[in-house]
């Protein structure tokens, strides 16, 4: 197959408005380097491509204001692949990694994705997780985060469709004063399912941390949620906190949410809240009131429940296009022929 034939336009992860330097792999295998590094940042970052692993380096005091992008591919001719990503941030380093994974509308996919990704000193990186693949393809991503003193990490595991979904989430701060926000949003009906397990490890002190996580689901969907926020013994002065916030659509749509705190030192301030309902009825009244028809009433009510995680990208252009992702999702427009259907509302 031609390689201009395997793109796929089902989901825009190559957002128009977004200059990015892409790396695009088709079943797990690398095509092309990224794109042309510019002249400022030669000598700066470090790109090595291979059937096998991935790996960026960005050096120390480097500043990468145009976003890296790994476009993963699944075409269905090859029915499991796997993939290996290593990031490494140099000491006051900023960068900013799309990660979307992405298939053609027919074939059964499985994919196993291990990154790791370890920020320096005083770095700072934007990470954002985002899949769009068929009802047949299922996806095992396991992301591992270090981070350094001064370090600071924004991530976004975006979820769109897929048949069968699991993130495995981990962070590690390993010196003192480091930062980690951790969102995540989910739209998921049919039978699919997706599972998302957050794991926070403070080991040092005066670490801040917050997980964040929404999800939709309709007909009888699945997803399960585990939050484990660990403070080791030797560890003062840490923050932690965790939400994760679910609407059901449908009686048989199910979800299980689960906060671990396992605390070990009493100079902590931890918090832990979970919720699993329906659309808010009064809120519904309110809309309804004010001569806004029943559907579009309910389509407000998703995106504005949506919108505390998409709101928190510092990126202009991703935010609009998560937006826009997310209606055309609620409105069928990503789903593969699978509508999530909000004319039942």
């Amino acid at each position: 197959m031609a390689r201009n034939e395997m793109k796929c336009e089902c989901f825009a992860c190559n957002i128009p408005a977004l200059d990015t330097l892409r790396l695009e792999v088709i079943n797990g295998k690398s095509l092309n380097e990224f794109s042309v590094i510019p002249d400022k940042l030669k000598g700066l970052v470090e790109l090595r491509c291979s059937d096998k692993e991935n790996t960026i380096i960005v050096k120390d005091n480097t500043i990468i204001d145009k976003p890296l992008q790994i476009i993963n591919l699944m075409d269905g001719s090859k029915t499991e692949t796997e993939s290996n990503t290593t990031v490494v941030l140099g000491e006051n380093a900023q960068a900013t990694l799309l990660y979307c994974d992405d298939s053609l509308p027919k074939g059964e996919c499985s994919a196993n994705h291990k990154l790791n990704i370890r920020l320096k000193d005083s770095s700072c990186f934007a990470f954002y997780k985002l899949e769009n693949v068929n009802n047949n393809t299922s996806i095992n991503s396991n992301v591992i985060f270090s981070l350094e003193k001064e370090s600071k990490l924004s991530s976004f595991f975006i979820s769109l469709n897929g048949g069968k979904l699991k993130n495995t989430i981990e962070v590690n701060f390993t010196k003192d004063y480091a930062e980690a926000d951790i969102n995540g949003l989910y739209l998921m009906d049919r039978e699919q399912s997706i599972d998302n397990n957050v794991k926070i490890i403070h080991k040092t002190n005066n670490c801040k941390s917050n997980q964040l996580f929404k999800g939709i689901l309709d007909d009888e969907a699945k997803a399960n949620f585990v939050g484990h926020i660990l403070v080791d013994y030797d560890a003062k002065n840490n923050i932690a906190t965790q939400t994760n916030n679910n609407i059901l659509l449908t009686d048989k749509a199910k979800v299980n949410t689960q906060p671990v705190l396992e605390i070990y030192n009493d100079d902590v301030q931890c918090s832990h809240g979970a919720t699993t309902g329906q659309l808010d009825e009064m809120a519904l009244y309110y809309l309804r009131s004010r001569g806004i028809s029943e559907r579009t009433a309910k389509m407000l009510l998703l995106k504005a429940f949506c919108h505390s995680v998409l709101q928190k990208s510092n990126i202009t252009e991703l935010k609009e296009s998560f937006n826009n992702m997310v209606e055309k999702r609620l409105n069928g427009g990503l789903s593969f022929d699978l509508p999530f259907k909000i004319e039942k509302l």
